[in-house]
C-alpha cells in the first residue's frame, strides 16, 4: 500500500513540475540559439552569409580555419592586439576590483567603525546606479586629469564594483564566524593573519564569483572604452568589432567580406570567458563551515 502511495505521489509531483520543465526548456533554447547561430555562421564565407541559405545550419563549404586565418591577419593582425587589450583590461581591472571588494566587504561585515551605516547606505545606493550613467562624468574627470586615451581610463573605473562589495559583505557575515576570529585572537593571531589564514579560505567561493563577474563585466564593457579611447591600438575587442561593424554597414558592397570576420571575431571573443568559467567552477563550494559552531 505504501508503494502505491509513493508512486502516486511521484506522479503528482512530476505532473505539477511539468510546466516548470517546459519553461526551463524554452529558456534553454532561447539562450542557446544565438550561440549556435554564431558557431554556424562563423564557418561561412561572405557568399555563405548572404547566399540565402539557412542561417541556423552549416553551408556546404565549412571554412573555420580560413576565417580564423583571415581574422588574425586582417589589417596587420589588429584583432590580436584588441584581444590582448581586452585580456589586460579584464585581468587587471577584474583582479583589482576583486581585491578591493574582498577588503571592503570583510571590513563592513566584521568591524564596527564610525560612519559604517552611512557608508554602507552609500554603497547600496551605488549598486542602484547604472554604470553607463557614470561614463560621461568619468570622462570629464579623466579628461581634466589627462588620462583619456590611456589604458588607465578603462582600468581605473573597472576597479570599482559596489555589487561585489555587497556580495562579499553578505557572504562574509555568515561564512566567517565571529567565534573563529575570537579564537584566533585569543591564540595570539593578529588581524592580518586572521584575515589571511581564516577568513580568505572560507570566502573562496564568493571571491571566485566576484572575480568572474568583474572579469566578464570588464571584458564585455563597450560604452566606457568607446568614450575614453580614440587610439585604434588601445581598443578592446568589443569596440574593435563594433568599429568593423560600422565600416561593413557603411560599405554595403565592399564590406560583405568583413561580416564573416565580425562573426568569427565574436565567436573567438567569448572563448576566453567560457574557459574562465569552466576552469573556476570547481571553486564554487561554499557554506561548509556555516553552522559548524552552532
Amino acid at each position: 500500500m505504501s508503494l502505491q502511495v509513493q508512486g502516486a505521489e511521484r506522479r503528482r509531483r512530476s505532473q505539477s513540475s511539468l510546466p516548470l520543465q517546459v519553461l526551463l526548456g524554452f529558456l534553454l533554447v532561447y539562450f542557446l540559439v544565438p550561440f549556435w547561430w554564431v558557431i554556424v555562421n562563423s564557418s561561412k564565407n561572405a557568399a555563405g552569409l548572404f547566399g540565402g541559405g539557412s542561417s541556423l545550419w552549416f553551408a556546404e563549404d565549412v571554412d573555420f580555419i580560413g576565417n580564423l586565418r583571415d581574422l588574425f591577419t586582417y589589417d596587420g593582425g589588429i584583432y590580436t592586439r584588441w584581444l590582448l587589450n581586452s585580456a589586460l583590461y579584464a585581468f587587471v581591472g577584474g583582479a583589482g576590483a576583486t581585491v578591493l571588494a574582498v577588503l571592503a566587504g570583510y571590513g563592513f561585515a566584521k568591524y564596527r567603525f564610525a560612519g559604517r551605516r552611512f557608508s554602507f547606505a552609500v554603497l547600496l545606493g551605488a549598486v542602484m546606479v547604472p554604470a553607463t550613467a557614470l561614463v560621461i562624468p568619468t570622462f570629464v574627470l579623466f579628461s581634466r586629469l589627462g588620462l583619456t586615451n590611456t589604458i588607465w581610463a578603462v582600468i581605473l573605473p573597472s576597479l570599482l564594483n559596489p555589487f561585489g562589495v555587497y556580495l562579499m559583505h553578505v557572504y562574509a557575515r555568515d561564512a566567517v564566524s565571529d567565534e573563529l576570529l575570537d579564537a584566533a585572537r585569543v591564540d595570539g593571531a593578529g588581524e592580518v593573519r586572521s584575515f589571511l589564514q581564516i577568513a580568505l579560505p572560507l570566502m573562496r567561493p564568493v571571491i571566485v564569483t566576484v572575480l568572474l563577474l568583474s572579469v566578464v563585466a570588464t571584458w564585455n564593457n563597450y560604452f566606457l572604452p568607446l568614450a575614453m579611447l580614440s587610439d585604434n591600438d588601445l581598443y578592446p575587442v568589443t569596440v574593435g568589432i563594433g568599429q568593423w561593424q560600422g565600416v561593413a554597414s557603411a560599405n554595403n558592397a565592399g564590406g560583405t567580406s568583413l561580416w564573416s570576420l565580425i562573426v568569427m571575431g565574436s565567436l573567438v571573443s567569448i572563448v576566453p570567458l567560457i574557459i574562465a568559467f569552466l576552469s573556476l567552477q570547481r571553486h564554487w563550494r561554499g557554506g561548509l563551515s556555516i553552522g559548524s559552531l552552532k
